[in-house]
């Protein structure tokens, strides 16, 4: 199986499988002397540890991650990276691939079974195996080594959208984030979802979503005009995220019902003499490259496809089959993919940063 790779100079691989005894990830391309431990890594990956409460999956992981090379203590004894390849590992401690025993040779509707199975002839049925979001674990780990990259850059991802329950954006509060179990900024409406969220999962079904990721403080000319801009890598990071099926922009598809006045972001000096944008419906890119705006993405998840609800499917020896998934899953996969967006994001910013030094200084 090939392009297990993201990144230009920035580059992380991940490899294992859900129900394997392990998960890993190598990030090439850190530059050397940035100070690195695993207490730099550690805080990212709790936020998107299954388990943690009610409305997640209850497999019992604690994600505790290890770093296996690339680091080394300088004169000053401090732990430091070398400026070789950073592999780190997490071990699964709470596989129960008996939950899949039953339907290892149908296709669950909605996963990715029926397409792996036609391309490669075999198929890790545990769980999905290497297309589970189980490998997202590891994006979190590199997106904790590209902070230290960007360290001046703000990265903040929330849950916008739940179903068809939104947040009110004029109650965005950052500090309420972290007060919830769902990465809301919008207090009223997290309130909300713990009924909605609660109807879903003793329902047998799920939800899906729409996650915000910002980014502040980040500096004009990241980016190319042409193959390499910043709105495609960061398009093509989000996407390769487990269960996305859409990705928009600054004003995204709203931008269709805006004329051109409407749209165009005006500009005018501040009064120290420097450009100040009037607007921001080019979501912080301009021409693939950065303009020292905030960067705006949006991603949507559709519904976890693990439901109790029977589903019409087939079977690797085409019979027409009903099925439906036991195990443990998320109502809504949309919450752990906020630390997971926020990760794609620092690790494009990071490539990109490297990218600029390198051609400018």
């Amino acid at each position: 199986m090939s392009y297990n790779l993201f990144g230009h100079l920035f580059k992380f691989m991940t490899w294992g499988e859900s129900h394997g005894p392990a998960i890993g990830c190598v990030v090439d391309g850190c530059p050397p002397n940035i100070p690195l431990t695993v207490d730099d890594i550690q805080p990212f990956l709790d936020l998107r540890k299954p388990g943690t409460s009610r409305h997640t999956t209850q497999r019992r992981e604690q994600d505790m991650v290890k770093i296996l090379s690339g680091v080394f203590e300088n004169e000053d004894g401090q732990q430091v990276t070398t400026g070789t390849p950073i592999s780190l590992m997490i071990e699964n401690m709470d596989q129960r691939s008996k939950d899949y025993g039953e339907i290892k040779n149908q296709f669950r509707p909605g996963h990715a079974d029926f397409t792996y199975q036609s391309k490669y002839g075999i198929r890790d049925y545990r769980g999905g195996g290497r297309s589970s979001a189980r490998e997202t674990a590891m994006r979190v780990a590199a997106g904790g080594i590209a902070r230290k990259i960007i360290a001046d850059i703000k990265i903040t991802g929330a849950l916008v959208q739940m179903g068809e329950l939104k947040i009110n954006y004029d109650n965005w509060d950052d500090a309420q984030i972290s007060q919830n179990p769902f990465f809301c900024p919008d207090a009223k409406m997290a309130k909300q979802w713990e009924d909605y969220l609660d109807g879903i999962r003793k329902a047998g079904s799920s939800i899906g979503a729409i996650i915000e990721v910002r980014a502040s403080n980040v500096p004009v000319g990241l980016g190319a005009p042409i193959y390499a801009k910043l709105d495609q890598d960061l398009a093509s990071a989000m996407m390769s995220i487990n269960a996305v099926k859409s990705v928009e922009i600054g004003a995204g598809d709203h931008a269709a019902n805006l004329t051109g006045e409407q749209n165009a972001d005006q500009i005018r000096l501040d009064d120290q003499g420097d450009p100040i944008f009037l607007s921001n419906n080019a979501g912080g890119i301009l021409g693939g490259i950065s303009s020292g705006q905030d960067i705006i993405i949006r991603f949507a998840v559709k519904p976890t496809s693990s439901i109790l609800t029977k589903r019409q499917s087939v079977d690797k020896f085409g019979k027409e089959v009903d099925i439906l998934t036991k195990g443990r899953h998320d109502p809504c996969v949309g919450i752990r993919a906020v630390p997971v967006g926020e990760a794609m994001m620092a690790i494009v910013l990071a490539d990109h940063l490297l990218l600029n030094r390198a051609q400018c200084g």
